[in-house]
C-alpha cells in the first residue's frame, strides 16, 4: 500500500510540477506565468468571465486570480475594467492582444497535450481521464469531510 501512495504521489506531483515549468517556460516571452495562461486560455475558451468564475475554473483563490488580471490589465491582454463596476463582478474579457495571445496559447497546449500523448492511445487516455476523474470526485468527497 505504502508503495501505491508514493507513486501516486510522486507522479501527480511531477505532473503538476512540469505543466507549470512548460507554461512558465512556453510564456515567458510574454511576460506571462503559469496563473496567467491559465485566465487566458479559459477566457478565450469562454468569451467572457468574472474572477469568480476565473476562481473556479482555474482552482485559484481569489487573490491570486485578482493579481493575475490585474496583471493582465496591465500588459493590455484584457480589457479594462468600466470605472464604477465591481472587480468580482464585472465580467473580464480578452482584448484583440490577448486573443491573439490566446491562440498562441492553445497552440502550444495542443502541441504540449500531442507530444505528451506520444504511445498512449486514444482508448488508453480515455480510461486514464476517466480514472483520474474518479480518483478526484472521490478525493474531494473525502476531503468535505474535513470541511466545518
Amino acid at each position: 500500500m505504502e508503495e501505491r501512495f508514493q507513486l501516486f504521489t510522486t507522479l501527480v506531483a511531477n505532473i503538476n510540477r512540469c505543466i507549470k515549468k512548460i507554461k512558465t517556460e512556453e510564456m515567458s516571452q510574454f511576460n506571462l506565468k503559469s496563473v496567467h495562461v491559465s485566465c487566458i486560455y479559459y477566457l478565450y475558451k469562454s468569451d467572457a468571465l468574472t474572477v469568480k468564475e476565473l476562481c473556479d475554473v482555474c482552482e485559484e483563490d481569489k487573490a491570486n486570480i485578482s493579481r493575475a488580471v490585474e496583471h493582465l490589465e496591465t500588459c493590455a491582454y484584457v480589457m479594462p475594467r468600466p470605472s464604477g463596476s465591481k472587480r468580482y463582478k464585472a465580467p473580464i474579457k480578452l482584448t484583440e492582444q490577448g486573443e491573439e495571445v490566446a491562440q498562441i496559447i492553445c497552440d502550444k497546449v495542443n502541441s504540449v497535450l500531442r507530444k505528451a500523448s506520444v504511445g498512449v492511445s486514444d482508448e488508453e487516455r480515455e480510461v486514464l481521464y476517466r480514472t483520474l476523474g474518479a480518483i478526484s470526485d472521490n478525493l474531494l468527497a473525502i476531503c468535505e469531510d474535513y470541511d466545518i
